[in-house]
């Protein structure tokens, strides 16, 4: 199977490239670096000792933080090497890690070829390849073995759906997690869907997202913002994807909204802000966008068309919906804030991160609601009420506050691991 895995790569690497480029038109950081996706680097002199973190996108990268400062601060010795599948998640490394200097080398990760990850091994000769949440590579893995080096997937949960999709792989996916000897799991359910794989040593952890902290930029950030929209009720619509702006925008126009009321949308995929800034145009709706911010926000939706600026737009809102929850994408990480004392609204589809959803509406810091006119209504209920929305918040923030504590239990794992 890993065979036939390894050919159908090759064979589709023509079209692999043609779509990078391709995205390349809107996003020119996906035609970057082109070398190191195919395996070639240019000379290290860092003799340094590294340990590989892989951090495919933006989520997971801001998810890493806290585990790569633990690591930083466990191994003075060594590096981390830092890699990607995304320009916007190599960005957000670079902003969140570029404070380290040289202690913090980033790179695209290889595509899965035996030949390219081979070289991609013998150019950096990581102590450790740690794979953050869902990353599980077969090629990679199976190289990794061959050079001695040890393979943990920390932070990892995988949905029944996933489950799903692995089981239909046959031995591909078995092969693959039964040669992770390590596995830290955010939650009993992902630790026994990852263990039904073949994984032989699975541990519950909890979730790292949990001990990510708030950093004091971002915090002034949306203080900042917030004086620009001086006293008005702000609904942020945090994270959307294609297909949910249109219901968002629709809800929001017809809704009974409360005096002032601002909606701040931030469109997950920034190649698509323009496209939801043209549909919020369309709809008759006044339009201002955070990469021009006029002195003072008086449109009916401010377009957040910035890159890593998310905790500052939930420092600047009175209460959040998590995108990726209203259409069956299995939503997004709600757990930021929540670290804010924010309240949460999150649509039916939450699959991709159940378990923390599920608690944080137990813990009454978020509400599931059933459609974009459900969340408007609830969002104009709670920009009403200050007292409500003051109470719901601070749920959300207990709930965050009891579930720290990931981030020690995984690297006191990972410190065996490696030694």
């Amino acid at each position: 199977m890993r065979l036939l895995y390894s050919l159908m790569w090759w064979l589709a690497l023509p079209l692999v490239l043609g779509r990078l480029w391709w995205r390349g038109r809107a996003e020119p950081g996906y035609r970057a670096h082109l070398g190191e996706r195919l395996g070639f680097y240019g000379r290290d002199a860092d003799k340094r000792p590294a340990i590989m973190v892989h951090a495919v996108s933006v989520g997971e990268t801001r998810a890493a933080e806290p585990l790569v400062e633990a690591l930083l601060a466990a191994y003075p010795d060594h590096r981390i090497l830092l890699t990607h599948m995304t320009p916007t998640g190599r960005a957000t490394g670079r902003a969140l890690f570029g404070k380290h200097g040289a202690r913090v080398v980033q790179s695209y990760l290889p595509y899965d070829t035996g030949f390219m990850v081979g070289r991609f091994l013998r150019h950096f000769a990581p102590r450790a390849c740690i794979l953050m949440e869902t990353e599980v590579w077969p090629n990679l893995i199976h190289a990794c073995a061959r050079h001695k080096v040890p393979v943990a997937l920390v932070n990892a949960r995988l949905s029944e759906r996933s489950l799903r999709r692995g089981q239909g792989l046959g031995g591909l996916m078995m092969d693959a997690a039964r040669a992770i000897p390590l596995v830290a799991a955010q939650t009993e359910l992902d630790a026994a869907r990852i263990a039904s794989l073949g994984a032989p040593n699975v541990e519950v952890t909890g979730s790292i997202k949990f001990d990510v902290v708030p950093p004091e930029a971002a915090l002034q950030t949306g203080a900042m913002l917030r004086a620009h929209f001086a006293d008005r009720p702000v609904l942020l619509c945090a994270s959307t994807r294609e297909g949910e702006e249109t219901q968002i925008l629709d809800a929001f126009k017809t809704m009974d909204r409360p005096a002032g009321m601002l909606l701040l949308l931030v469109p997950r995929h920034p190649q698509r802000f323009d496209e939801v800034a043209r549909m919020a145009v369309e709809r008759g709706l006044s339009l201002a966008r955070r990469s021009s911010l006029p002195e003072r926000v008086d449109a009916d939706v401010l377009l957040g068309d910035s890159m890593g600026e998310m905790f500052a737009y939930y420092a600047a809102c009175d209460c959040a919906f998590i995108g990726g929850s209203l259409m069956p994408l299995g939503g997004q990480n709600l757990i930021e804030a929540c670290a804010l004392a924010r309240p949460v609204l999150v649509g039916a589809h939450t699959f991709n991160f159940l378990q923390a959803t599920e608690e944080a509406v137990a813990a009454g810091g978020a509400l599931r609601v059933a459609d974009a006119g459900a969340l408007m209504r609830e969002a104009a209920r709670l920009l009403r009420d200050d007292d409500a929305r003051a109470a719901m918040g601070a749920r959300a923030l207990a709930f965050a506050a009891h579930h720290r504590g990931a981030t020690a239990r995984t690297v006191e794992l990972l410190q065996r691991f490696i030694a």
